[in-house]
């Protein structure tokens, strides 16, 4: 907090005046060094920006004013000077709008109107040349590519330049006006897999965002041809096609962004046929023998990512229920097929976990019982009609159907699982001597284990099967899987370490194999991945957490695994990573509730030693070690069906419990932890928002937040914060969140703006009548350094309420904390808004007491902020110097001018006393005597 009182230097306006620019330079330069008050700083850097104009230094001009309009927006010379900057500096559209917000504030000044006029006409002209630079390459370009007798590589550069030219709205118009989408359609045809791809990057450039080109394209190209070069064999083609009809999707569902809409917006079709033909062609692609196996997954994902409504508010799922008329049972055709057979589509290794994942988000999207109850009758009916039919392919595959539905809407799977005769094939096909029939039915039997509704009966018959397999099988892909449900089976009781369901040791000798099978590189990674499900489970053991993050080499094994092709192991490493990282939520019983339970010789849930907070703390050290930060960071960038909601969950909570401890934060950011960390808060379940939004609190607090997110990216963590400030969240998200808000409320006004804009100053507000001191203290901080912003001020201005006394009243209150807020705002305030001061005598009787105790306090913040409120007060009215002079704060500020503890506290009390003898309250002391009252 800083006073106010010192007033800009006039020598320097004195030089300027005379036209000595390089002298007037270097005065405010002093000036600025010298300068505590904001107020003082802001007219200076405008000063220092009129004489960076005169001297032809643009740039620095610029920067000069825009920070002498971060303390005060409302300052319209920094704002004329800044406009003049910018338009040396060629940035019209920036200097227009900082012209434009000057003729609003000052309509009759005609400067400002010559100078928007002025800017109007350059801003046209520059439009103009640059639509025709435009036309001109776009017209070369299209030469190159129509020319039979260019060289290839000639035309891939040409093809290269006309994706650059498609990401400008003046390019991407020029394009489509030109007949461009004909030239790309015959790209598409290309031998060449570079210029296939710039053909759809290009496609992109024209799509994104306008809605009325898009459904143009869609009619123009058909919907065929893009799903045939998706369902193409190279995966960075049909990667690029998943992007362009991803596009194509956002356009067409939420219309133009951009500020394009034109004359025809009235008049714009529905685009519904076009979607709903996107759609059809992406259905018909799941039993297409002719479409790979990426192009197949990127289909999925097209349809997870469009299909089910964005929010359950919004009651149109019109999308889903077609998708299901049209199509469920061709996405069970995929769900079916057993890859080692013949019959049946070509997948990946992470095809049937995106069935799983599409299945499951088709099922949560529907609205009543009667919809559900026709998803359960398509799905039972498709596994009926496999499992009736003679020969065993068909029966594995009403198996492998299932297996899918357990992973995906469970309550579907294990309506089927229960049909007559289902559990008995499964257990009967375990001891198949094919391998590969072995293996779907142990698959499924695993997954069947995972639902309480069959674990039991599972125990009591598989068990014995499973351990069988496991001992005797040869085939290591066998034995893993067989381990998987024995783990799956172990791990019944959670962490409850007094519910074990095998003897001791035996979940320790489980997990050292899987640990085994996991470094093993010459297993395929599927069979790797199924080491890792059975880590998953068996991490709920405390002993098992211990010994695998002391294996360094599985560690990194299982890192490498997350990095890899194979999306279906997220899930699996992310369990594993929540159980070893205790980041699971657990419900303390009450103290007294347990005893009763005791005496009621009822079961009470039991901690294992080893899940205390001084192993957790060793463990996390253990796994930033072996560079748990880059797997997760790597986790969270898959474009995968397979990276659920709940996936991202997993992952927040784990970044939360690597951030508890202040000095692993750093480690964390500087491996790329809060940039992973911004997705999670939008895309992951509510817990997992929650758990990403306080982990990026903690980052907030600590670390200075313009390195940790840097360049626009410190304005997205604003909105998870402010989530933060709800009744739904615990006291210490509150306060975290209020403690990361002070810090970015500190840093600029476009900060601050960014704060306000999202509603944050209402929430504050209240946290600041919160009973909990320390979250009373950390709201009221955070309002010390809102009020920096004019927008703030005004609220306290605003008469008929109570803000400007509940700061007077705290500023007396015992917490030493609350009262350096609450009166550090008051001295912002008091210093920016010099009208408060007079109606503080009438907010309480008590404020002179509160005043003067501020002044005697032994902490010299508090003294500083005492002092600087009083200054204020005298500055504002000689009524009010009066009052205080009359008072003992003459005494005490008479003690503190004399001081040599800090010279701001003794500077300003002389200040006030200079003031009163000034108003002539005073007389000014004779040399060595006192002053007095006349």
């Amino acid at each position: 907090v800083t006073s106010g009182g010192v007033g800009v230097p006039e020598e320097g306006n004195t030089l300027f005046n005379a036209g000595d620019m390089q002298g007037a330079l270097c005065f405010y330069t002093k000036a600025l060094k010298l300068s505590h008050s904001q107020v003082e700083s802001a007219v200076l850097h405008r000063n220092r920006s009129a004489c960076y104009l005169k001297l032809e230094d643009y740039t620095k001009a610029e920067a000069d004013a825009s920070k002498a309009l971060d303390a005060d927006p409302g300052d319209v010379k920094a704002r004329f000077r800044r406009a003049q900057a910018l338009q040396k500096l060629g940035r019209l559209n920036e200097a227009f709008l900082d012209a434009q917000r000057c003729a609003q504030m000052e309509p009759t000044n005609n400067t400002f109107k010559e100078m928007l006029r002025l800017l109007g006409a350059q801003s046209q002209k520059k439009v103009t040349i640059q639509m025709s630079s435009t036309d001109a390459r776009v017209q070369q370009m299209f030469s190159l590519l129509l020319d039979p007798s260019a060289q290839p590589s000639d035309r891939q550069k040409a093809a290269q330049n006309l994706v650059v030219l498609s990401r400008e709205e003046a390019g991407a118009e020029q394009i489509f006006r030109n007949d461009g989408v004909k030239l790309i359609q015959s790209l598409l045809g290309s031998n060449q897999e570079e210029v296939v791809l710039s053909a759809l990057r290009t496609l992109v450039g024209l799509c994104t965002g306008h809605q009325s080109r898009t459904m143009a394209i869609v009619n123009e190209l058909g919907m065929e041809q893009l799903c045939g070069v998706m369902g193409s064999g190279a995966s960075a083609v049909s990667l690029a096609a998943c992007h362009l009809l991803q596009v194509m999707f956002e356009a067409l569902t939420e219309g133009m962004n951009r500020e394009i809409r034109g004359k025809d917006e009235a008049i714009l079709p529905e685009p519904s046929r076009e979607l709903r033909s996107m759609l059809r062609h992406l259905v018909e692609m799941m039993p297409a023998s002719s479409v790979s196996g990426p192009g197949r997954d990127s289909a999925i994902n097209l349809l997870v990512k469009q299909v089910p409504r964005k929010s359950q508010r919004n009651p149109d799922n019109s999308l889903t229920l077609w998708v299901i008329d049209q199509g469920l049972k061709k996405i069970l055709e995929v769900a079916g097929t057993v890859p080692e057979m013949s019959e049946g589509p070509p997948l990946t290794d992470n095809s049937h976990m995106s069935c799983s994942v599409l299945l499951s988000k088709l099922y949560d999207d529907l609205k009543s019982d009667a919809e559900r109850e026709n998803f359960n009758k398509l799905c039972e009916e498709y596994v009926q009609h496999h499992f009736g039919r003679p020969g065993l392919e068909s029966k594995l595959r009403a198996i492998q159907t299932v297996s899918v539905l357990l992973q995906g809407p469970s309550d579907v799977g294990n309506r089927t699982l229960e049909m007559s005769g289902m559990m008995d094939a499964v257990i009967s096909l375990c001891a198949s001597e094919v391998v590969c029939h072995q293996q779907v039915a142990v698959e499924a039997l695993i997954h069947a284990a995972g639902k309480a509704k069959r674990a039991s009966f599972i125990t009591a018959n598989g068990v014995a099967l499973l351990k069988d397999l496991y001992k005797k099988s040869e085939n290591d892909q066998i034995r893993v899987r067989a381990l998987v449900g024995l783990c799956k089976l172990g791990s019944a009781g959670g962490t409850d370490f007094s519910m074990k369901q095998f003897a001791e040791g035996s979940t320790l000798k489980l997990a050292k194999q899987c640990r085994k099978w996991l470094c093993n590189e010459s297993l395929p990674p599927t069979s790797r991945r199924w080491a890792i499900e059975g880590l998953a489970y068996l991490t709920f053991d405390a002993d098992v957490k211990e010994d695998l993050v002391e294996d360094r080499n599985a560690l990194q094994a299982m890192f490498q695994l997350a990095k890899s092709e194979d999306k279906t192991v997220l899930f699996a490493v992310g369990s594993t990573l929540v159980n070893c990282t205790n980041s699971y939520d657990v419900d303390k019983p009450d103290p007294q509730m347990v005893e009763l339970a005791k005496y009621a010789k009822q079961h009470v849930p039991e901690e294992h030693p080893k899940d205390a907070h001084s192993f957790v703390e060793k463990r996390l050290m253990k796994l930033l070690e072996a560079g748990v930060v880059s797997a997760l960071v790597c986790m969270g960038k898959q474009e995968s069906p397979a990276l659920t909601e709940t996936c991202r969950e997993c992952i927040a909570r784990v970044f939360l419990a690597l951030v508890e401890r202040q000095e692993d934060r750093g480690t964390v950011v500087a491996q790329g932890g809060g940039k992973a960390l911004l997705p999670l808060v939008s895309e992951s379940t509510d817990v997992g928002k929650t758990k990403a939004a306080q982990a990026l609190a903690k980052i907030t607090i600590t670390s200075n937040p313009e390195i940790a997110f840097p360049g626009e990216r410190i304005y997205e963590v604003v909105r998870p914060l402010v989530s933060l400030l709800t009744l739904d969240c615990t006291l210490l998200q509150n306060f975290e969140s209020l403690m990361a808000l002070t810090n970015l409320a500190g840093i600029s006004e476009r900060l601050r703006q960014k704060i306000i804009k999202e509603k944050a100053v209402p929430k504050v507000e209240g946290y600041m009548f919160e009973e909990h001191e320390l979250v009373r203290a950390a709201a009221t901080e955070c309002m010390c350094n809102l009020v920096l912003s004019t927008e703030v001020q005004q609220l306290y201005v605003a008469t008929g309420n109570d803000r400007l006394k509940l700061l007077v009243l705290y500023s007396g209150e015992e917490d030493e904390r609350l009262r350096k807020a609450a009166a550090g705002t008051l001295a912002m305030l008091t210093a920016e808004q010099p009208e408060l001061c007079a109606r503080i005598p009438g907010t309480t009787s008590h404020w002179l007491e509160i005043l003067q105790a501020l002044l005697l306090s032994d902490s010299l913040e508090l003294r500083h902020r005492g002092v600087v409120v009083m200054l204020n007060l005298m500055q504002a009215e000689k009524s009010l110097a009066e009052t205080l002079m009359e008072s003992e704060a003459l005494e005490i500020l008479s003690v503190l001018a004399k001081s040599t503890e800090q010279s701001s506290i003794s500077r300003a009390a002389q200040h006030c006393l200079d003031k009163a003898i000034e108003y002539g309250i005073i007389k000014k002391p004779e040399e060595g005597g006192e002053g007095n009252e006349p």
